[in-house]
């Protein structure tokens, strides 16, 4: 059974119910994220003015495995910059493909650039 690895753009296209969200919502029980990317789309609910509250609880409902990052995984994110500098990925960009490496698994997003990234497997939702 393949596993995947949600990047916090393709989590926040679930909740908003955003163009690819059924994608997402396909390979939830399948599916682990980061600490980094969980941080990144709290940030992002909070920003939408959710209470960090309300946005843990969104979150937390959709029963990913959370995995902690680790020295191993900030190895990974650090030799990945010059991979994908020409595509401006963030640190959670990385650190979602970081353990998608990690895991040998396909990292899931919303971000079309990541399609011609040739460091694991990536489905692109939209």
């Amino acid at each position: 059974m393949n596993k995947y690895v949600l990047d916090a753009s393709a989590v926040l296209a679930l909740i908003f119910l955003e163009t690819g969200w059924q994608k997402v919502d396909n390979l939830l029980e399948r599916s682990s994220i980061s600490t980094i990317n969980v941080a990144e789309a709290l940030t992002k609910l909070v920003q939408d003015d959710i209470s960090v509250e309300k946005a843990s609880e969104q979150l937390f409902r959709l029963n990913m495995r959370i995995v902690d990052y680790d020295i191993k995984q900030a190895i990974t994110t650090a030799e990945l910059r010059p991979l994908t500098k020409h595509l401006g990925l963030s640190l959670g960009d990385r650190a979602c493909l970081a353990l998608a490496i990690q895991e040998k698994a396909t990292a899931v997003t919303a971000d079309k650039n990541w399609a011609t990234l040739d460091v694991c497997r990536v489905e692109v939702i939209r």
